[in-house]
């Protein structure tokens, strides 16, 4: 597997091995061993999917306390998927990295606890997965607004995002109280 530091070195995409022949492929999306060895995990504990069509926009969500954090890949179809970084006192506080995922490219994101976490659909469905080190807590989950001018997202042109009633009505970064916000320690 080929392992690369985005733009904001703690999120990594992974390039799984893909082994191919006239019966299709197989590639390994999980071995705690050798993710262990980038500082992906160590332990997860529980796996998610959702299926959306073409233009939905989940996020941007995050949970503190109880972070997340979250390697997540397409199962079928493609989404820009993105991390920003909300860690108080983080030299990059404020900035996103993007990657496409693809059902074809079969990459996935490695998105540590302290980090804001949303997709967007950019085929006509998606099957999008990730494994979670850290328990779904509603009460401590919120979210920022997906269009937040000061983080400046560059969400693909064209696509006009349909957003849950919670993602639209979301508060800017500026706007989340200090104390909401996980520490970079």
């Amino acid at each position: 597997m080929k392992v690369t530091a985005t733009a904001i070195p703690e999120v990594l995409l992974i390039e799984p091995r893909v082994f191919g022949d006239h019966r299709g492929w197989f590639c390994e999306t999980w071995q705690q061993e050798r993710y262990a060895e980038h500082g992906i995990g160590p332990l997860f504990v529980q796996d998610n999917q959702a299926s959306s069509g073409h233009g939905i926009l989940r996020g941007l969500h995050i949970q503190n306390p109880y972070g997340q954090g979250k390697l997540v890949q397409v199962i079928s179809g493609a989404v820009f998927d993105v991390a920003v970084d909300v860690r108080r006192g983080s030299p990059s506080f404020g900035r996103w990295v993007g990657a496409e995922l693809t059902e074809t490219n079969r990459h996935q994101l490695w998105v540590p606890p302290g980090f804001l976490h949303g997709y967007l659909v950019t085929s006509e469905q998606a099957i999008f997965g990730y494994k979670c080190t850290e328990a779904y807590h509603p009460e401590t989950q919120f979210a920022v607004r997906w269009d937040d001018p000061e983080i400046g997202i560059a969400w693909p042109a064209g696509i006009q995002p349909v957003l849950s009633e919670k993602d639209r009505d979301a508060p800017l970064l500026r706007e989340i109280p200090a104390e909401w916000l996980p520490s970079a320690r």
